[in-house]
């Protein structure tokens, strides 16, 4: 490993803790909504709930052990400090595998997946499913750094992540992601293929301006449904983050209430939890991954990644399909699901097609099991 990477260890202070819950226990509240449902936006009752559990009854040292327990390393690349997990395997014969978050999740989603994918036999599995765990934070969440600079798009994270894998010795690798880190986990495809063993995407895009309609199926049918309500009535938060970013910032920075609405309101609209987030996360799980924009202030900065990358397209500038061998994924509570044929039209060598039945937008957080059961599948053909 390069001298060029330092072990991290997360110490949150006392007084940040303490500021946090001065801070929630003084939130000037706006009025309910005048409905009975979420249609105008995340409940006051239930934010007040959460709120008040997350200053009384919330305990963040136990996340912070929880993820102090893990090797964590930071390197510079290109004047960003890039946090990541790095669990090596016991197995000698470990694929190395990237595995990315997107907004408003973090590394927080992986952490039920880590043990099972590094170590299969502790749980179960078989030795040859073995991998190396690297899992980054995105520039700008969690505890990597801010770019200071603007640049900072999908297509530079790509290159960035091919830049760490090299630094950590590693000369051939899988790749996933979903949401941003389906996006980034493309880009390095069609970017940095050579490395690449194979990718695995549990949310693959594609341009929908080429798509055949005609002759739709049933399945297609229903996402494009599904697509049309996302865009009418659950989209605002994109349109806000892509245009105006900064402007956000300063309301999410300076109020935790608002930086937990803004992001567990997408976690009741994007897991398959039948309008209850409580269902499939407890209120810790949903708390654990908010301290992570929290602690660092990072609401301006996570945002910004839409500002930088909605314009060059969600799999990275370029022209012709992925060619790196593809898994893919299909949850039905995805945001974007496609059907293989949509799908090929951006990744021309998919060997691993599957739909579930349950499990929505943060896969590996909602149905770690599912999720561990996919990628192995997947990565048994490219290894």
């Amino acid at each position: 490993m390069s001298s060029q990477v330092r072990p991290f260890r997360i110490e949150t202070s006392d007084d940040a803790l303490a500021d946090l819950r001065l801070r929630l226990q003084r939130t000037r509240w706006p009025d309910p909504e005048t409905v009975d449902d979420w249609s105008q936006g995340i409940p006051l009752a239930y934010v007040q709930g959460l709120c008040r559990y997350w200053a009384d009854g919330y305990d963040w040292r136990r996340a912070e052990h929880r993820l102090n327990a893990m090797p964590q390393c930071i390197t510079e690349i290109d004047g960003c400090d890039i946090h990541f997990l790095h669990v090596r395997s016991p197995e000698p014969g470990a694929l190395p595998l990237i595995i990315t978050h997107g907004w408003p999740g973090s590394v927080i989603e992986f952490l039920k997946v880590i043990g099972p994918l590094t170590d299969p036999v502790a749980h179960g599995g078989d030795a040859a499913d073995a991998f190396h765990v690297v899992c980054p934070s995105l520039p700008g969440y969690g505890f990597s750094g801010k770019p200071a600079v603007a640049g900072w798009g999908i297509r530079t994270i790509a290159g960035t992540w091919a830049q760490l894998m090299a630094r950590l010795g590693y000369t051939r690798y899988g790749a996933q992601g979903g949401d941003w880190g389906s996006a980034v986990t493309s880009a390095l495809a069609r970017h940095h293929p050579d490395p690449l063993a194979g990718i695995h995407l549990n949310m693959p895009v594609v341009s929908f301006g080429g798509l055949d309609m005609s002759d739709l199926t049933d399945g297609e049918q229903a996402s494009l449904a599904s697509l049309a309500d996302y865009q009418k009535r659950e989209s605002g938060y994109s349109t806000q983050q892509s245009t105006r970013p900064q402007t956000l910032g300063y309301g999410l920075a300076d109020s935790p209430a608002a930086q937990c609405a803004w992001i567990v309101e997408k976690f009741r609209a994007w897991t398959d939890c039948n309008g209850d987030p409580e269902s499939v996360l407890t209120r810790d799980e949903l708390l654990d991954n908010v301290m992570l924009y929290w602690l660092n202030g990072a609401g301006a900065s996570s945002a910004r990644l839409y500002w930088e990358s909605f314009d060059a397209g969600f799999g990275g500038s370029g022209s012709g399909p992925v060619d790196v061998p593809t898994g893919c994924s299909i949850f039905p509570k995805e945001i974007i699901r496609l059907s293989r044929r949509w799908a090929e039209t951006g990744f021309s060598d998919i060997r691993y097609w599957n739909e579930l039945d349950r499990g929505g937008h943060f896969a590996a957080f909602e149905q770690p099991e599912l999720f561990v059961r996919e990628l192995r599948s997947f990565f048994r053909l490219v290894r």
